[in-house]
């Protein structure tokens, strides 16, 4: 478990160490003080709370408490649905491509933890971006979740780059408790 300094908090706060001092001594940032001496020591997950509940940025903590999720679908009630149930207030960070060429650019510069990747895109299309992320060292441990359309026809492909495939149309709260699960099992989720 990581914890912080007030020195450390105040950094993060952009404060003085005195004003995170008062917070903890008031009791709003939850804490807790080494025996023996006035040193105080806030936890990471406590400090991330205070900072959500209080609207301040995350900063650098938001990598490690945000559960970062790139949606690559063209379809915009299918990314409404899935962003209403990814909201920031439960710990994900979404990003949208259209393509598969936007969702390499996006990739590379979002670093997401799970890619849901909409096959409504076009099935060649939507394989070829599984397999050229699983090819790339850096995504390796990326989940890669396919959602596949309901039209009644056999999709016969490589699955091995995929760990989990739904089927359209899917209950999105559940596909967010799926990846909830699935990114907290690698990252501690706030």
């Amino acid at each position: 478990m990581k914890v912080f300094t007030t020195g450390q908090v105040a950094k993060i706060c952009k404060v003085a160490p005195r004003t995170v001092s008062k917070w903890f001594d008031s009791g709003r940032l939850k804490g807790y003080r080494i025996p023996g001496s006035q040193d105080r020591r806030i936890p990471r997950e406590y400090l991330i709370k205070f900072l959500k509940e209080h609207g301040m940025p995350l900063g650098d903590l938001e990598d490690e408490a945000m559960a970062k999720c790139l949606i690559v679908a063209q379809d915009q009630v299918l990314i409404e649905n899935l962003k209403r149930e990814l909201p920031p207030e439960k710990a994900f960070k979404v990003a949208v491509a259209a393509s598969g060429f936007e969702a390499g650019i996006q990739a590379e510069s979002f670093t997401p933890d799970c890619i849901i990747v909409d096959f409504s895109i076009g099935k060649i299309e939507a394989v070829q971006i599984c397999q050229n992320l699983r090819k790339n060292a850096d995504f390796t441990d990326v989940i890669l979740i396919a959602l596949l359309p309901d039209d009644g026809q056999p999709m016969s492909f490589d699955r091995s780059s995929i760990n989990e495939t739904f089927k359209k149309p899917f209950d999105a709260h559940l596909l967010a408790e799926r990846l909830r699960t699935l990114v907290g099992a690698k990252k501690d989720l706030v």
